[in-house]
Formats: C-alpha cells, sequence, structure tokens
C-alpha cells in the first residue's frame, strides 16, 4: 500500500521538480500539472490524500480550483503556494478551506512539515470516521471445531491482499467474518465498505459500484463516488454476489484484475488500490454450469475460500453465541445482568435456526426488550415459533382459524429464512409473488423491524 498520493500544481517548472524530488525522497508518491483545468481532470482519474495548489496559474486561478475540490470526492487536504503579493488571497483560501498554505520561495524543511502533517491529520480524521462507523465490535463467536477452522482460515487469509470468497446460508455471519478479516489485515485503516448485491438493482448497481461524473444522465448534478473509489486503500465486500448480473460480472472482474475503472460519463480512468471480499449462499459452481455466473470471475474470486457451516451444523456454538448477545443487549437496553435458565438452554438447544446466527441474535434481543420482571429468562420469554405454537393452535375454535394462523406462522418463517425477499421467498414457496403479496396481506403480515417485531 502507498505512503500517500500527492498532487502538486504549479505552473513554474523548477517549482514543481523541486517538490516532486523533496516528497519523493519521503516515500510520497507525486504528480504533477502545470494548469487548474489539468489537475482537475487529474483528480477525476484517481484520488489524491494531498494536492499542493498555486494561486496563481494559467486559466482557472488556485481559488477557483479549490472550490471545485472541495465539491467533489474524494475530497484531498489542500495547501495554497503563495507568492509575496499573494498572501491575502492564501488567507481567504484558509476561510474557504484550504489546510495551510505555503509561501515562496520555498524551503525543503517547511515543504516536509506541511505534507506530514496534513496527511497525519487526514489520515487520523479517516479511522475517527472508521471507529464511529462500527456498530459493534467484530467478533466471531462459537466454540466448535468449525468455528475454530474459520477463525484460523481469518487469520490466515487477512495478511494479505487475495481475494477471498465465503459461501454458508443465509444469516451465518459472511459479513462478521468479512469485517474480521478486514480488521485484522493490514488495511484496518482503511474503509470497509459493504455492497449487497441482491438489494440494488441492475440499472442502479453501475452508478453504486462506479459513481458517476456530473452530467453522466437526468439528475447527474455533481460528481458522485463509487463503491470501489469509497474502498480505495481498505476492503469492498459484495455480498451475495451470485446475484449480480452477467453484465456487471464482465465490469467487476476486469475491476479486480486492473485496479482501474472509469466512473459512468467520463472517460477518464480512476486508479484504486482495494483488496476484495465476496459472499454468496449460492452454489456458484452449478450456476457456472447453468450459465448464471461467469467461470473466469468464479476463478478470479475463488482464490481464498471459507465455509461458514450452517449453525444447525454447529449446535455447540448455539449457547456461546446466545450468552454473548444476551449480555450486549442487556447492556445495550440496561437491563439488569440478565441469563437464561436451564429450560430456555435446552429450548434453544433443540430448535433448528433455519435463520441461522442472524435469527438467534434477533430471538435473544426480542426476549431482552420484552423482559419485564426477573433476571432469568424462560422458555415462553424466547417466543420461538414452536414454543406454544401447539397451544395457540389446539385453543382456536375452528378449523378454519386453526389453518390460518399455521398458514401465517409458516409464511413468516420463511420471510425470516430468506431476509424478507419476496422473490426468494416465493420460489421456496413454490408460489409467484403476486400471490405471496396477497396471502401477506390477507393474514395481516407486515415486515419485521430491527428488533424482530412485525
Amino acid at each position: 500500500m502507498r505512503r500517500g498520493r500527492i498532487l502538486v500544481v504549479d505552473d513554474e517548472e523548477p517549482i514543481r521538480e523541486l517538490m516532486k524530488e523533496i516528497l519523493e525522497d519521503e516515500g510520497y508518491h507525486v504528480d504533477l500539472a502545470e494548469s487548474g483545468e489539468e489537475a482537475l481532470a487529474m483528480l477525476e482519474r484517481r484520488a489524491y490524500e494531498l494536492l499542493f495548489l498555486d494561486i496563481r496559474l494559467p486559466g482557472m486561478d488556485g481559488l477557483e480550483v479549490l472550490k471545485e475540490v472541495k465539491e467533489r470526492e474524494p475530497r484531498p487536504y489542500v495547501v495554497m503556494i503563495s507568492g509575496h503579493g499573494t498572501i491575502p488571497d492564501a488567507v481567504e483560501a484558509i476561510k474557504l478551506g484550504a489546510y495551510d498554505f505555503l509561501e515562496k520561495p520555498l524551503t525543503m524543511d517547511r515543504i516536509i512539515v506541511v505534507a506530514r502533517n496534513a496527511l497525519n491529520e487526514r489520515k487520523l480524521r479517516e479511522e475517527r470516521e472508521v471507529l464511529l462507523s462500527v456498530r459493534e465490535r467484530v467478533e466471531f463467536v462459537g466454540e466448535s471445531r468449525a468455528t475454530q477452522e474459520v477463525l484460523r482460515l481469518v487469520d490466515e487469509v487477512a495478511p494479505t491482499d487475495g481475494t477471498v470468497l465465503i459461501t454458508g446460508e443465509t444469516g451465518t455471519g459472511k459479513e462478521l467474518v468479512a469485517r474480521l478479516i478486514h480488521e485484522k489485515s493490514p488495511r484496518s485503516r482503511g474503509r470497509f465498505v459493504p455492497l449487497n448485491c441482491s438489494a440494488i438493482p441492475e440499472d442502479l448497481m453501475e452508478s453504486e459500484l462506479f459513481g458517476y461524473v456530473r452530467g453522466a444522465f437526468t439528475n447527474a448534478v455533481k460528481n458522485k463516488k463509487g463503491k470501489l473509489q469509497m474502498a480505495d486503500g481498505g476492503t469492498l465486500f459484495m455480498d451475495e454476489i451470485g446475484d449480480m448480473s452477467l453484465r456487471i460480472q464482465a465490469k467487476i472482474l476486469r475491476v479486480i484484475e486492473e485496479q482501474r475503472f472509469e466512473p459512468l460519463g467520463s472517460t477518464q480512468v480512476v486508479e484504486i488500490d482495494t483488496r476484495f471480499i465476496a459472499a454468496t449462499n449460492k452454489n456458484l459452481q452449478e450456476e457456472v454450469r447453468r450459465g448464471n455466473f461467469r467461470r473466469d470471475l468464479f476463478y478470479r474470486i475463488n482464490v481464498l475460500p471459507i465455509h461458514i457451516p450452517a449453525l444447525r451444523e454447529r449446535p455447540e456454538d448455539i449457547i456461546p453465541i446466545a450468552r454473548y448477545y444476551l449480555g450486549i443487549f442487556s447492556r445495550k437496553y440496561n437491563k439488569v445482568d440478565l441469563k437464561f435458565s436451564p429450560s430456555a438452554e435446552k429450548l434453544l438447544l433443540s430448535y433448528p435456526w433455519p435463520g441461522n446466527v442472524r435469527e438467534l441474535k434477533n430471538t435473544v434481543e426480542r426476549a431482552v426488550i420484552m423482559k419485564r420482571q426477573g433476571s432469568v429468562l424462560m422458555p415462553g420469554d424466547l417466543q420461538l415459533p414452536r414454543e406454544g405454537m401447539e397451544g395457540r393452535l389446539f385453543g382456536l375454535s375452528s378449523l378454519q382459524e386453526a389453518t390460518r394462523s399455521f398458514e401465517r406462522e409458516f409464511i413468516i418463517r420463511k420471510l425470516r429464512e430468506h431476509d424478507w425477499n419476496i422473490t426468494k421467498t416465493a420460489e421456496a414457496l413454490g408460489i409467484d409473488r403476486s400471490n405471496l403479496h396477497r396471502k401477506m396481506k390477507i393474514l395481516g403480515i407486515e415486515k419485521e423491524n430491527e428488533h424482530g417485531e412485525s
């Protein structure tokens, strides 16, 4: 990974070359531009952490360029270069958002100190943003041999830049493992950028991935950075990559191989330094055989495979995971230190967990939220589909009511298994989307909120 990428913008060649020599001796990657227009064109092609910008330039002056730079993403730190008669302009530039200014004649020590300070401050700002974006500690919990094998593979692949393919059923924790790989890698100070390939319509996927420039299409009123550029220096996690269209697959394959792309509406190439992690709940080899997934992309992303078994295949993990989330949610909702009764833990172990860890997490959170008295969670507090189902059914007065109750419970169960994805749930039930929508309306089924309540 590079130490820092700097763009020097000055119309005087001796100054440009001097700064390039000084900064490259310090280990920075340095590019040069002799005009504001050239600088803006270069900013379209690649991201820079720092810009040294002369105030007096042919064509666009430095203040005009500064205003343009502040409207773009990603935004580099800007240090203005001012001559004897441009100090007031340099002060104005600071008010407009410039980090600092250098006064000519330039000295080597001053150039080095300003560059180091600007880049260090920028790095600290990005690290704060990363820390603020973390919702909870990245921890993959479990005591089973299968979980220990996953953690061993994480430790092996994390220090590398190899592309990782994580497989497993929905809800097994594929994104959690991807985040863990990122946090243990040399890229941990960069961004972890998730992209759910199944949640974004194909006509929006390109702009989401590659970004676009102003005027690329109607309503494109300013440049927008895509996920690829957001992940520059970090990790892009492509969840459910098996749902990506063949057209986008071809484009992402090229980006993975070349580490460069063109935003929509631009002819300028953007260079990136990004690690790719993909995940899927599908059998990609079978998808390749059916013609739904590119063979070359499969081989490209399957460099370092990690498979996460379903929770029912590693029952030793159920209680440790449940206790882990019980501790988290007890603190989050300011409850006493709750614990499970032996009978509640027995029920947790007997339940098949079709929604895997995600369903277990939601079950524990719901139980904590709804617990009003006492410090021990009983089987009834868990509100699992099988708990009390028999009593509810036989407590109904007619076959019609029992049939309706069972159908509602069954459809909700299937919706949870497929993350409330209507298309996938309808396929699993063997009915079409419109029929499922109609049944949900008739049965009064609404999408669950973040606490698992409908």
